[in-house]
């Protein structure tokens, strides 16, 4: 899917990137065509699914996501409204002798990247969610999205850009989607919160726990883990992989903001499709990843 940090802010095409991100997420339905050569009644190796996803991310079709499914052994990859049948056929004539691992399902809406512990934060043209506030010794950051960290500069707490946060100091995107803002601002409240909720330490998903999520755009709302180490293709060259595939919604804006699981940190909003009316397929970067790569913790 892909992600998409637009906003009323983010309406300014960004470096002719089209930065749309599921303008809806919604439940994900299975499509009614069968997998070729598709055996239900049989399993597949950790090496043919292997070479199955390297296969549909050769196929390099935008708007699908992708991901083992530990319980029939599975290679499920959903595909959004803008992926066509022919699409679909690329897909499994690439995977070749392992389409029979392929699952695919369809899901309303486009994958897009979501940008606006959940406030809003604003980059020059845009607007993303904050993640979680962290900190190196006596130095604070906070932690977002990398499609909002990438090209962004000072970051602002409001629209007008009267209130200055702090500046971009590490950005990945694609690849990875997580990006460090360094707090410049010293007046600036730095809580360990995400709303209510205190953090207290971080840790990795598992498929079936119970998160939430907080973003700027829609709030607060809950799910389940449906998948891990998912790759999703946004399009133009924008591939993400190693993300947590859940069934919480999210909405444009809601970019970079928390996932959580009682007290602890768990990811970031990366994108998805469908919205928090009729429902959506949400992806989100471990938390753990950023947390290492850059060196700091939680609070």
């Amino acid at each position: 899917m892909r992600i998409k940090r637009t906003t009323p802010l983010s309406a300014v095409a960004r470096r002719g990137r089209a930065v749309a991100v599921a303008a809806g997420l919604v439940a994900v339905a299975a499509l009614a065509v069968p997998a070729a050569n598709a055996d239900s009644a049989g399993t597949y190796s950790t090496t043919q699914l292997t070479a199955a996803s390297d296969a549909v991310l050769t196929a390099d079709v935008p708007g699908t996501a992708w991901s083992v499914d530990p319980a029939t052994k599975r290679l499920v990859v959903t595909v959004d409204s803008t992926v066509t049948q022919a699409e679909i056929a690329k897909i499994k004539e690439t995977a070749g002798d392992e389409a029979g691992a392929l699952r695919i399902e369809r899901t309303a809406g486009t994958f897009s990247k979501l940008i606006s512990g959940g406030d809003a934060i604003y980059a020059s043209s845009w607007r993303c969610s904050l993640g979680f506030n962290v900190r190196s010794g006596s130095t604070y950051y906070f932690l977002t999205a990398g499609h909002c960290t990438d090209g962004a500069g000072t970051w602002w707490s409001n629209s007008a850009h009267t209130t200055t946060l702090g500046t971009t100091s590490g950005s990945s995107f694609p690849g990875n989607d997580y990006g460090l803002v360094t707090y410049t601002n010293s007046s600036v409240t730095k809580s360990g919160t995400v709303g209510s909720v205190d953090i207290t330490g971080a840790a990795n998903a598992t498929v079936g726990q119970s998160v939430t999520r907080r973003g700027s755009t829609t709030g607060i709302h809950s799910g389940t883990v449906t998948g891990l180490n998912a790759t999703v293709n946004y399009g133009n060259g924008e591939i993400v992989s190693g993300l947590i595939r859940t069934n919480v919604c999210a909405e444009p804006g809601d970019s970079g903001g928390p996932l959580y699981s009682g007290t602890l940190a768990i990811g970031l909003t990366s994108g998805g499709s469908g919205d928090c009316t009729s429902g959506g397929t949400t992806f989100f970067q471990p938390v753990t990843e950023a947390l290492s790569a850059y060196g700091v913790s939680v609070f």
